[in-house]
């Protein structure tokens, strides 16, 4: 059975999820990564450096990290993403399980010397099984959104999130550009993505940094029931 490929930002970090996976280096052509290793899982935090800094979203090197999934023998991968609402409708502690996204600005790719054009979609095999391990527990999930990848680091304004707010439900800065690499090295990926906060401006209370994390936090264990379900229910 070939491992499952886990991106997550910190909501692992100080979990038991990651207890008994054994760390590794790896090096490609992309860069250096450090990953969790199992023979279930191959886990990358995209926002750990080596020395324990944190990564900027727009300085994740997407491509080392999906390259890495690949090479350790990953055929698909599960990604944890934080996001905010657009939506009044869609309240923080809502799980999104993403059918689409967007992504205006500059655009990863692998291939940087010859034109490869793919047809950027999610998996819709991982996704359904994501929204049947959510079922298995219990948990309700949106089974449909469009995620609207910013670049960051800072958050929108007000004017930006109604603009996407016409076309998209969520926004976050890392799923789409991990979608789109993850498509061109021929890995399966979907995206369980936790809301965490209203957006700048969809609400009147103001928008603040420990409103995100706060969120986050209080989501952790619901995406934490989902993905260990996934896993179990993978093994069969």
């Amino acid at each position: 059975m070939k491992p499952i490929g886990i991106i997550s930002g910190t909501v692992l970090h100080g979990t038991d999820f990651i207890k008994g996976l054994r760390k590794e280096h790896m090096a490609n052509e992309f860069g250096r990564v450090t990953l969790w290793v199992s023979r279930e899982i191959v886990h990358v935090s995209r926002h750990d450096r080596d020395a324990g800094e944190y990564i900027l979203p727009h300085l994740i090197n997407h491509q080392a990290n999906l390259a890495a999934l690949k090479a350790l023998g990953a055929g698909e991968v599960v990604a944890i993403n934080s996001t905010g609402s657009l939506k009044k409708n869609l309240p923080p502690g809502s799980i999104v399980v993403p059918d689409d996204f967007m992504l205006l600005a500059d655009t990863p790719t692998v291939f940087s010397n010859r034109p490869v054009h793919i047809t950027p979609e999610l998996s819709g095999e991982v996704r359904r099984r994501l929204i049947e391990a959510a079922g298995a527990c219990g948990i309700p999930v949106v089974e449909r959104g469009v995620y609207w990848q910013t670049e960051g680091p800072r958050l929108e304004t007000k004017a930006e999130i109604r603009m996407m707010a016409s076309f998209a439900d969520i926004v976050g800065m890392t799923m789409a550009a991990e979608a789109i690499i993850a498509q061109e090295l021929g890995l399966s990926y979907a995206s369980l993505c936790s809301v965490d906060n209203y957006c700048n401006g969809v609400v009147e209370t103001p928008l603040t940094m420990e409103t995100i994390v706060e969120g986050a936090k209080k989501n952790r264990d619901t995406m934490l029931t989902i993905v260990g379900k996934f896993i179990e229910r993978s093994r069969r």
